[in-house]
């Protein structure tokens, strides 16, 4: 793949190679640069004189004190605005760096090297960035597309199995948006996918970023149609919350949200029952929990309403009438409670 998506003013470009190592920091075209990743993706890094920040993995990495560590390391070289901060990492790292290339000096270049499939998927393409405060997940953040984005799907072998299954949630989702053969495909290669198939992941992997790639062409800054790529977001986002950030993967977290709106959907009387059984057991074959349990009700639909997408005084749930067939509505409290009544301690 070697498309260039516009995302508002900026371009991004995303490239993928079937190379089994990275490619030098030449991607800075000469300029100087700050690299950022972490303990594991440390070892896939080129050799380089520029500096290397290496932040601690997981959840709890995506702070203040993360971004500033950054900042320091790029007032170090220094690095101008036309410098490069390159993410080699998961959906953390390229957060982080992102975030950071976006308010130093009010934004200077950036390069991504997602390392996981949710990181490739979800965090790297749209320009999103973020970081957590207390226990509200991304709530400080910006919209900032990288320059380039690098697609390696040899760092895929490294992954645990519930983090593939964490980025794999994404693509599912992509095949629940489109109304192309993207869901019929993966219904049909489950197994080869499952494997981690490199030929069949070569495949995939660039077109479910295209379902994102058109959707956020079209909406850069989430005033309309992006937000359906929140589809299962708003409800696993409180599950994650709720239990704890970093507790529950991400995707995990949507799967089991994705099948809670096909649920309120089917409540609402919108969504078509046979969909919302055909979704739920298109998770549950690539091994989803989809019934993961909530500790108090009360408590999950408070973190709910504080939902970081809440506007004029209300939380638009994304929900589905059929494949390729999205839409944003309010859910009344009671009908909320009746659909996660099951699931309550």
């Amino acid at each position: 793949m070697d498309r260039t998506f516009s995302l508002g003013p900026r371009r991004t470009r995303v490239r993928s190679f079937d190379s089994r190592s990275i490619l030098p920091d030449d991607i800075a075209s000469g300029k100087a640069a700050v690299w950022v990743c972490d303990d594991a993706t440390r070892g896939f890094l080129p050799d380089t004189k520029n500096p290397v920040v290496v932040l601690p993995r997981g959840e709890e990495a995506k702070n203040w004190d993360s971004v500033l560590r950054v900042i320091d390391a790029a007032l170090s070289v220094p690095l101008g605005r036309d410098g490069t901060i390159i993410a080699l990492g998961g959906g953390v790292i390229c957060d982080i760096a992102a975030f950071a290339s976006s308010v130093y000096m009010r934004g200077c270049e950036l390069a991504l090297i997602p390392s996981t499939l949710l990181s490739m998927i979800d965090a790297s393409l749209g320009g999103k960035t973020g970081i957590d405060y207390g226990s509200y997940k991304n709530i400080i953040g910006s919209f900032y597309p990288a320059r380039e984005i690098l697609i390696y799907p040899f760092l895929l072998k490294t992954l645990s199995e519930t983090e593939y299954l964490s980025g794999l949630a994404e693509v599912l989702k992509h095949a629940l948006i489109e109304e192309g053969s993207l869901f019929e495909d993966l219904r049909l290669r489950r197994n080869t996918v499952l494997e981690r198939d490199v030929a069949v992941l070569n495949d995939l992997i660039p077109r479910s970023l295209a379902v994102k790639g058109r959707i956020v062409e079209a909406d850069p800054t989430e005033q309309g149609i992006r937000a359906h790529l929140n589809l299962g977001h708003t409800f696993g986002h409180a599950l994650e919350s709720q239990l704890g950030l970093g507790v529950l993967p991400h995707g995990h977290a949507v799967a089991w949200g994705i099948a809670r709106a096909m649920e309120a959907g089917t409540a609402l009387g919108e969504t078509d029952p046979a969909w919302a059984a055909e979704v739920k057991d298109f998770f549950a074959s690539y091994g989803y929990n989809l019934d993961y349990r909530i500790p108090d009700i009360g408590e999950y639909l408070d973190i709910i309403q504080r939902d970081k997408k809440r506007k004029n005084g209300a939380v638009n749930f994304v929900l589905q009438r059929r494949r390729g067939n999205t839409f944003l509505a309010p859910l009344p409290v009671e009908l909320l409670k009746e659909v996660l009544r099951r699931l309550s301690h």
